[in-house]
């Protein structure tokens, strides 16, 4: 993982306090990270819409239900939809560049833009493995002067 995702840049401002005050950061160093929305490719970049996410103390998103909101990151690249796909982590480094207003739904919406220098996209999240806790059973289940043992003999004649 390059050493710009890991470390966030100092004094770097949030989506939502960019959203307030798009001006005022205009060339802020940030680093940002959520679910991937949607892409658009276009002649000589792409846009990626991102709902942003808490990033770890790695600059990995996590994934829960708190967001500040929905950023673009231009990329002065193509990225395959098909593996920039919509619902993959994805975090990113670059300077804020301008403010756009585009429709979410029948909601008109502005968004912050990065134009980035880095864009990593996270690997799946392995599946939990279940934990079976060696000493589920209670040791004093078969003990002989409990009242609820009986000797398997007993369960198998009836």
């Amino acid at each position: 993982m390059p050493l710009p995702i890991r470390t966030a840049p100092t004094g770097s401002p949030t989506v939502d306090i960019v959203r307030g005050a798009p001006d005022r950061y205009m060339g802020a160093r940030v680093r940002w990270g959520g679910t991937i929305a949607g892409v658009e490719n276009r002649a000589k970049e792409t846009w990626l819409e991102i709902v942003d996410r808490p990033l770890s103390g790695s600059g990995r998103p996590v994934e829960q239900g708190r967001s500040a909101g929905r950023f673009l990151a231009r990329v002065a690249a193509f990225l395959d939809p098909a593996v920039y796909a919509q619902g993959k982590s994805v975090t990113v480094v670059g300077t804020v560049q301008e403010s756009v207003q585009r429709p979410i739904g029948q909601y008109p919406y502005r968004f912050p833009v990065v134009r980035t220098e880095m864009v990593y996209l996270w690997p799946p999240l392995p599946e939990p493995r279940p934990y079976y806790d060696p000493f589920w059973h209670d040791p004093f289940w078969y003990d002989p002067w409990s009242p609820f043992y009986r000797p398997w003999p007993y369960y198998r004649h009836r």
